[in-house]
């Protein structure tokens, strides 16, 4: 039998693996490889720690399966070509990636292996289609999600599950250059890390375990409970997406396997729902792949001239560490910072605050949630963060602005979720919870809290600051329209 490398990027799995399949299908020897290339980009700290452990917990998975998987680091096709070398491999597999540049680097690759006599195959992994594959009818590609949503229901994913990899067959090679995963040096030196673990379980099987959580306990209430940031409502799958431990196609199959099952009215709205935000995902990755500026650059061209605030520096330090003074955004940043991830209801809050009461530049909290969140997907942080700020494809109006107070009211009533992520309010009444600078002095040091000493008093007027936002607006389509004059 041959030898085929396995090369391993953001498709940390063995099962609906295509590129370990093939090489199975062919009587191929896989030799898993992954390589740490500074040149693919750089990765934020959160989301370096789950690749840390979801690495190993591959690593574990091929162990337990008679494979191993082998560490590298450097430049990819340097790498890849020394580990030919050295195993025997006739043939080298992998999984596509659609991030801007990552088709570039393959090409690269291929034409630096073209004389190794290395047969370089790659294939579709990690969406339900290819960015390609869903378009209008005129071949341009899609700017609003609903027809997108519509023709993607229609075509369906574009293959079956492949099947569980089962046994492999030892590679029985010496590669040198392989390392020990703690080498990569992915986790962090101090422990800010600390209350991960509590949250979070990196691997493939992490992952079938929270999507069959979600399919007996949560997905009949999705719909509504997925609203409630104090509520388990959502599936958590979006670190085990982004990392490949779980497909898209994995999850659609499975999701209506569970419908036709369970076969009533109410179970087929909550899943639709459900899969709805899966395609909201491939929707952003496909925007990225047709649109590769929006990665930090806005899709509407009119707000390069937005006139965003120069002096933020310390509101923009405030608003990270959750020191905002309004609850529910202060919640939301707290929540993120301890557990790497946010509910998606108050990211778009804080999202919003930030572009639009505080007139930051959104790609700053682009940034930082990049960092800061174990999800931290490019293609969807780029997209959410471009929908909030009124200057992506299909986005929320400018001048539809959130009021943190009233949606707190609304999705956040009792308070719970403040309570929990905010524990200096925790003894204020559910009338002030969410604007704890109206309650009187008497409640105030009831519970405990003395504004501006251990909670801070607003950074910014909701309401001036809403009347500054579209003001900025409207001086920025002035300016466009002059420009098109």
């Amino acid at each position: 039998m041959s030898r085929a490398l396995i090369w391993f990027q953001n498709d940390l799995r063995l099962a609906d693996n295509p590129a370990l399949q093939v090489a199975l299908k062919r009587r191929q020897i896989p030799v898993p490889v992954y390589v740490h290339d500074p040149q693919s980009g750089a990765r934020g700290a959160a989301s370096a720690w789950w690749l840390h452990h979801s690495l190993g917990a591959l690593q574990q998975r091929l162990r337990a399966s008679g494979s191993e998987l082998y560490v590298l680091s450097g430049n990819s096709a340097a790498a890849l070509r020394r580990a030919a070398r050295q195993s025997g491999a006739q043939a080298l597999y992998w999984n596509r990636s659609y991030a801007p540049g990552a088709q570039e680097r393959e090409r690269q690759l291929r034409r630096e292996l073209a004389d190794t006599g290395l047969r370089a195959e790659s294939f579709s992994a990690s969406l339900l289609r290819e960015p390609a594959q869903v378009g209008k009818v005129d071949g341009s590609p899609y700017r609003v999600f609903t027809p997108f949503w519509k023709t993607l229901q229609r075509l369906g994913p574009a293959r079956e599950v492949f099947a569980g990899a089962g046994r492999l067959p030892a590679p029985e090679v010496n590669l040198p250059a392989a390392q020990p995963l703690q080498s990569l040096r992915l986790l962090p030196r101090v422990g800010w890390d600390s209350e991960f673990h509590q949250h979070w379980q990196p691997g493939e099987e992490s992952a079938w375990r929270q999507l069959e959580t979600f399919l007996d306990q949560r997905l009949a209430d999705y719909a509504t409970a997925r609203d409630l940031p104090a509520a388990t409502g959502t599936s958590r799958l979006s670190p085990h997406l982004h990392f490949g431990e779980i497909s898209a196609i994995q999850i659609w199959q499975r999701v209506q396997a569970w419908v036709e099952q369970e076969r009533s009215p109410g179970v087929v709205a909550a899943a639709e729902a459900f899969l709805r935000e899966i395609a909201w995902r491939e929707f952003a990755h496909h925007l990225l792949f047709h649109f590769p500026q929006t990665a930090d650059a806005p899709m509407d061209t009119r707000y390069v001239g937005f006139p965003w605030r120069d002096d933020y520096a310390e509101d923009l330090r405030a608003w990270q560490q959750g020191n905002t003074g309004i609850p529910i955004i202060d919640a939301g940043m707290r929540q993120l910072w301890t557990s790497g991830w946010m509910h998606n209801r108050v990211r778009m809050l804080v999202a919003s605050i930030l572009s639009k009461n505080l007139l930051i530049p959104w790609q700053q909290g682009a940034a930082w949630f990049l960092d800061t969140l174990v999800d931290a997907d490019l293609a969807n942080n780029s997209f959410g963060w471009q929908w909030s700020a009124g200057c992506g494809a299909d986005a929320a109006p400018f001048f539809r602005i959130f009021n943190p107070v009233t949606q707190g009211k609304r999705f956040d009533a009792d308070g719970s979720y403040v309570r929990r992520w905010v524990p200096q309010l925790r003894k204020l009444p559910g009338k002030w919870i969410h604007q704890p600078w109206l309650a009187p002095a008497p409640v105030l040091s009831g519970a405990g809290i003395y504004l501006g000493t251990n909670y801070p008093l607003p950074i910014v007027s909701l309401d001036s600051s809403r009347k500054r936002a579209l003001s900025a607006w409207k001086q920025m389509k002035q300016q466009a329209r002059r420009g098109e004059d």
